[in-house]
């Protein structure tokens, strides 16, 4: 189907694409909606430029998809529960996002997707890649396919918000986005390791190496071999894009089916994102 209210300029082969011809700040009308949440769907990940928005706009444009989540462990946006602002200052030597993962898998019901609005970007760097799982179950071998379908993941915030990764955040001067330590961030939840996308019926490998901890009925040593694989094979090159950010500029990217990584090779820059985050359901 070809697009009549929006032009939708794919970046790579595996996924992405630029949407044109949209003010996201303006009321958009159902057609002009459709359209985008069809790229969205078809495209995994999609990029906006020149957007100049409020904290409201961005939060309304999130809630055309659903409601927005609430982060349990990273401050908000003064005035805007629904907004973390992403930070690295000019002598921080890590950022947020700064490995292969999905946002907030540890949740019960993890988020559909993720709006980040850039702010202040550095002058070169700080680029974000962007990996289809859909490619990564696809390529699986039908021998690894029956060996994955049915496994469960066992996914926690632990390593990035809680004790496990605290003497880590200290020795590296992480930014003060995140909030109080608290044992909440060491619970775990159960995911199937290949999940069915709910809008679009495909299965895709849903294991990463920021929240996945083991599989079900395994230790960590156990399971330690084939997550390592799985973390390698979900990210090859030819399943990947990489957007270059520029002031102004939206990445709205499908959590149930992709993988992002935020580079960190910008040092001695400040880059400044906002991001708001829609709820989803339980993985099946």
């Amino acid at each position: 189907m070809d697009y009549r209210h929006i032009a939708v300029k794919p970046v790579a082969g595996a996924l992405g694409a630029e949407i044109e011809g949209v003010d996201l700040s303006q009321p958009i009308g159902d057609d002009v909606f459709g359209e985008i949440r069809r790229a969205f769907l078809e495209r995994l990940v999609i990029f906006f430029r020149d957007q100049d928005l409020t904290p409201d706009q961005h939060k309304a444009f999130g809630r055309r998809f659903g409601t927005l989540n609430v982060h349990p462990y990273v401050k908000a946006m003064d005035g805007h529960e629904e907004i973390i602002e992403i930070v690295k200052e000019k002598d921080d030597k890590v950022n947020f996002g700064g490995g292969w993962h999905t946002d907030v898998s540890f949740l019960e019901a993890p988020a559909l997707g993720s709006v980040l609005f850039a702010r202040d970007v550095p002058e070169t760097g700080g680029d974000t890649m962007f990996a289809n799982q859909y490619l990564a179950y696809e390529t699986l071998s039908d021998g690894m396919k029956e060996l994955l379908e049915g496994m469960v993941a066992v996914h926690s915030a632990g390593s990035q918000y809680g004790r496990q990764g605290e003497s880590q955040r200290n020795r590296d001067k992480r930014t003060g986005m995140q909030l109080a330590v608290t044992e909440a961030a060491e619970e775990t939840t159960e995911h199937p390791v290949i999940r069915t996308h709910p809008e679009t019926g495909r299965k895709a490998l849903y294991v990463n190496g920021a929240f996945t901890e083991r599989f079900k009925g395994m230790t960590k040593a156990e399971s330690a071999p084939l997550l390592r694989f799985l973390f390698e094979h979900a990210v090859r090159p030819e399943f990947t894009c990489r957007f270059r950010w520029a002031e102004n500029s939206i990445a709205f990217w499908d959590n149930r089916c992709a993988q992002h990584y935020a580079l960190n090779d910008y040092h001695g820059q400040r880059r400044h994102m906002q991001r708001v985050t829609i709820d989803g359901d339980r993985p099946f």
